[in-house]
């Protein structure tokens, strides 16, 4: 019972286009573990970088019982971009970079019947990233760092509703 294991897909970002990914399995009797993966394949929308990775190794522990109700979870994890920040909307400025994100999520569980689930959540916290800054379509510095620039930031990135699936 401890070692039940749901393959999960986020529906929302799934439906947008940039899929997120995931495995959740027991590991104790309140305790899961989750792994999932988050891509944006795109290597533009209209004109501008928009592809990243994001992979997130989490902890979760449950209230009431595993795959049914309240959980929080705590992660640690890696990202891959090549894309423009949100605050550069408006400019021909992009980075490409790698950082790692530390947060919490919180969720729900609600099962619909013995072999499916809806996981309900948000997540997020700090998120530290190496990169270098370019111009679009020269592909010149805009920054003078020597080796990555660095920034970081306190944002919620993790949210959706995960379809989940049991393994028998």
């Amino acid at each position: 019972m401890q070692s039940q294991t749901y393959v999960k897909v986020n529906a929302i970002t799934t439906l947008l286009t940039i899929p997120q990914v995931g495995v959740e399995t027991g590991i104790g009797e309140k305790s899961t573990f989750q792994f999932d993966v988050t891509a944006s394949f795109w290597k533009s929308v209209n004109g501008k970088p928009m592809e990243f990775y994001i992979f997130i190794p989490e902890y979760r522990y449950h209230f009431k019982e595993k795959y049914n109700g309240f959980y929080v979870g705590a992660h640690v994890g890696f990202t891959l971009y090549n894309f423009q920040k949100w605050n550069y909307l408006n400019s021909d400025l992009y980075e490409k970079g790698f950082g790692y994100v530390m947060g919490a999520t919180v969720g729900y569980q609600q099962k619909i019947n013995d072999q499916f689930l809806l996981d309900f959540f948000l997540g997020g916290g700090n998120s530290q990233g190496y990169y270098k800054g370019y111009y679009i379509g020269t592909d010149t510095r805009y920054e003078s760092a020597e080796g990555n620039n660095k920034s970081g930031e306190w944002l919620p990135y993790r949210v959706g509703v995960m379809v989940s699936y049991k393994f028998k």
